[in-house]
């Protein structure tokens, strides 16, 4: 057995876990991170591949670094196709949009870390996790390239993705951790590259459409003209779907995929779920999708990720320092920083992702197609969107037959809002964590109460 001392463990070399590294390398810590794949694999990671946010990224890591991967950047729009109202709406997405070759960014995302200073070891599953008596996590116990190998750290950062084994190992029930977490927050997708003949028409837009259920949408992410990111995927509170047969299918209804060749395959579980209530305990902290940082209508997740990852790193460094690595140190206002960047808003968008589980999916649909395109995008990446009188005359008119459930929208719009500017008043410290926690209980309460959705927490 060989026993590996560095000041930040790191697992998982994604987004969150590169810059949460980087951050620190640039500070003089050493930091390693433990990743499962190979270092050919390594950033082989399944993805939309769609990036709304590519003008920002934080300067652990710089967009200089990481834009070679950035194949197309000339998509402006969405395109939500309802072919069962004979309908295309072309929707505005807000802030600038790229696609991204996944796997070219996950290449340069680690060379950038690397730079910083941060040490890879490959091949290394890591099993359990080190803690002492009093919960505080000490380290790892890992299998590196089939030996057994131990990690002692001042500080761990679960970088590890959706569902992360880790957090199942350590035993976090005394401390501030999220620990309300199940497999029915999150989603199943699966995603492959398409190579096409011709260029596809749609080559300047995120083209999506509903699923086969309402939990679910299809989508075609252009890379290029004739490389398209094609995938769907579900909600794991839904009946499973068939996802490599039914994107087969829905291809096969597509002209523009005719004689197409698949380049790549791949699948993931998603974190479509609020953003954990804190992801920190003592000498642990969580980042991205392991910490539920994806935007839960979409699924996007690379700036989120990339932002927490500093934000850990940073508030890692804090609290090395002071000498204290405890949850009423540093590491608190990790939370603090996630939630007033963009976790309030993911958990105010999460309440729209609750309302389609309890409607048909053709009556959410028809609705959607008689909403203005301008406040559809709204909803998808605010949380929140209102019309003046005139359009919601319009769009009562148009919607004829859905009033039932645009009354049922409007209630839940207005407490989507009451959530948001809840969590916008997050805690400044554990000693009043219950106390939020019990009031946005008692929201979601009024909000399972309204949409008649079983409960998601």
């Amino acid at each position: 057995m060989t026993t590996h001392e560095y000041d930040v463990a790191v697992v998982g070399a994604g987004t969150s876990g590169c810059y949460a590294a980087a951050t620190l390398a640039h500070e003089g810590y050493d930091v390693v991170i433990a990743e499962r794949k190979d270092a050919q694999e390594a950033g082989h990671i399944a993805c939309g591949d769609a990036l709304k946010g590519a003008s920002n990224f934080p300067t652990a890591i710089p967009k200089s670094q990481i834009e070679g991967a950035f194949t197309n950047t000339g998509v402006d729009h969405g395109r939500f196709e309802i072919p069962e109202e004979d309908t295309v709406l072309e929707i505005p997405v807000p802030g600038e949009l790229a696609v991204i070759d996944r796997w070219e960014y996950g290449r340069l995302l680690i060379e950038g870390a690397e730079q910083a200073g941060v040490e890879f070891h490959y091949d290394t599953v890591v099993q359990d996790v080190r803690q002492e008596d009093d919960g505080r996590v000490t380290g790892l116990e890992a299998n590196r390239k089939g030996d057994h190998a131990s990690y002692e750290a001042e500080l761990v950062i679960d970088a590890a993705g959706a569902l992360s084994i880790i957090q199942e190992k350590a035993t976090l029930d005394s401390a501030t951790f999220d620990t309300n977490v199940t497999y029915s927050q999150f989603c199943s997708a699966y995603r492959e590259i398409v190579e096409t003949e011709e260029p596809v028409p749609w080559d300047d837009a995120l083209v999506f459409k509903p699923a086969k259920r309402a939990a679910g949408y299809v989508w075609y992410f252009p890379r290029t003209d004739t490389e398209i990111n094609v995938g769907l995927g579900f909600q794991m509170t839904e009946e499973p779907m068939e996802l490599v047969d039914d994107l087969k299918q829905d291809l096969q209804g597509r002209s523009e995929f005719e004689n197409a060749e698949v380049q790549d395959k791949l699948g993931a579980a998603l974190p479509t779920r609020r953003p954990y209530d804190s992801a920190v305990a003592p000498g642990f902290m969580a980042v991205g999708d392991a910490a539920g940082h994806v935007n839960p209508t979409t699924g996007g997740g690379i700036a989120g990720a990339a932002y927490a990852g500093q934000y850990a790193g940073e508030q890692a460094i804090e609290a090395i320092e002071d000498g204290r690595v405890d949850e009423e140190a540093a590491l608190w206002e990790y939370n603090e920083r996630v939630m007033d960047h963009f976790g309030a808003r993911y958990a105010a968008l999460d309440v729209y992702n609750i309302f389609t589980t309890a409607y048909d999916v053709d009556d959410l649909m028809g609705l959607l197609a008689a909403m203005p395109a301008n406040k559809i995008a709204d909803a998808l990446y605010s949380g929140s969107a209102d019309m003046g009188l005139g359009l919601k005359l319009k769009t009562a008119v148009k919607s004829f037959g859905h009033w039932g459930t645009i009354y049922d929208l409007y209630k839940t719009k207005q407490l989507a809002d009451r959530l948001l500017e809840h969590y916008e008043s997050y805690p400044s410290s554990p000693a009043g964590f219950d106390r939020w926690q019990s009031e946005r209980d008692d929201l979601m309460d009024e909000i399972y109460a309204v949409t008649g959705a079983d409960p998601k927490y």
